[in-house]
């Protein structure tokens, strides 16, 4: 039976639940995932550190095909998207720089050092979000940087932050799609910590120096981006949910709300809704913490399809910014993108094909029994036949055929 015969079954299937499948792959196509450039060189970057890292940042495994210069990642990316249906966006961190072998530090960042990055993008028709890049540098080697006591390191990472804010706002004005700019910081403190308050008053002293220059949101987009506890950073960490929260709402910036910087059993779902209330618009990091965060590819576990549900009832699409964030250096790097692309893809395709207002009504009316079993049901229907006639139609690998291609 062809592809096209199965979808032809799989779309009266769930037309009996009221579900258009033609109207959720047409939604589907709007969403555009940002891939984390970092998973195909292991989180090295370009500049000249010796292989610096820092940060709580640890990419584990030694699997051959590692990109060894801005070249060849580009082409293992470009890779990647021809194995992804839909058209997708470039997460990039400001270590990524070109800067033709001379030495420029973080605080000297410039549009031109990303320029190749930018003319890439816009031959391929793409976006690109930005990172400052607050780890793998020897002024942030004890740990801290924005809330660093000495104030001419903390003086050098704020100038990095609204550097990046300018590389940022030139992405966007040049490939005419708002580029979100996220800042993340490692800083905190491995053990018991005594004053908990002075890092935060000198992060958010930081920020508002960062933030001071207003940009236009058509160009770059300002995100803030949490973190529970890092490696060395187990028991304090300066810029807490809690924290970043209220600094967004104050000041009107994105929220990044990365998936596997909570507790290991705090899922980000849940907060989306919660966060939309008083945000227009949030970023998320979606990765796969295996006990801590340890960034693993996504896959479509029942916390990623929680994610994706999320967005779809409640109406967050145009709203939420899906960024990916892992690296995994014990696999094939580029079939890590496409693996966690997909995983992510394939989820949101199932919340789309979910019917939803019937579920709603079903709660609505108190009726929590037909809810349950309404939303196990669904769990039997024929999806892959979907995925699969829609990976069809985007002119992609089709099934497991895409491995060859990367093997």
């Amino acid at each position: 039976m062809t592809i096209e015969n199965t979808y032809a079954l799989a779309k009266e299937r769930y037309a009996e639940f009221g579900v258009d499948t033609n109207r959720a792959q047409e939604t589907l196509n709007r969403v555009a995932l940002s891939l984390p450039c970092w998973q195909g060189d292991d989180v090295g970057g370009f500049e000249s550190n010796d292989g610096l890292s820092g940060g709580g940042i640890m990419a584990t495994g030694s699997h051959p095909g590692k990109a060894r210069n801005a070249d060849e990642l580009r082409s293992h990316i470009e890779n990647a998207y021809d194995l992804i249906p839909g058209r997708h966006r470039l997460n990039l961190h400001a270590m990524y720089l070109e800067t033709g072998g001379k030495p420029v530090d973080r605080n000297q960042v410039d549009p031109v050092h990303f320029q190749r990055w930018i003319d890439w993008a816009g031959q391929l028709g793409i976006g690109i979000d930005f990172n400052p890049t607050f780890f793998s540098h020897p002024k942030a080697a004890d740990g801290f940087t924005l809330t660093h006591r000495d104030v001419g390191i903390r003086r050098f990472w704020v100038e990095h932050g609204i550097a990046c804010r300018k590389v940022g706002e030139a992405i966007g004005r040049e490939l005419d799609s708002p580029c979100v700019t996220n800042v993340w910081i490692p800083d905190g403190y491995k053990d018991v910590t005594i004053d908990r308050k002075g890092p935060r008053e000198l992060l958010k002293a930081s920020l508002d120096e960062i933030f001071a220059e207003q940009l236009d949101p058509a160009h770059n987009l300002d995100s803030v981006e949490c973190k529970l506890f890092g490696i060395g950073s187990e028991t304090y960490v300066a810029g807490s949910h809690e924290f970043y929260l209220g600094y967004a709402v104050e000041n009107r910036k994105l929220l990044c709300l990365d998936a596997g910087h909570f507790h290991p059993t705090e899922t980000i779902s849940d907060k989306i809704s919660s966060v939309l209330m008083f945000l227009d618009e949030i970023l998320l990091h979606v990765s796969r913490g295996v006990r801590w965060d340890s960034d693993h590819v996504a896959t479509l576990t029942d916390d990623l399809r929680a994610i994706a549900e999320e967005i779809v009832r409640g109406d967050f699409l145009d709203r939420v910014h899906i960024g990916l964030d892992f690296f995994d250096a014990s696999i094939n790097r580029i079939a890590a993108w496409v693996i966690g692309a997909r995983a992510m893809l394939k989820a949101m395709l199932l919340a789309l094909l979910e019917p939803t207002t019937m579920l709603r009504e079903r709660e609505l009316q108190g009726d929590f029994t037909s809810r349950l079993a309404l939303v196990e049901q669904l769990k039997t229907l024929p999806f892959g036949a979907v995925w699969e006639y829609y990976c069809l139609k985007q002119d992609v690998p089709v099934g497991t055929d895409w491995i060859e291609a990367v093997l």
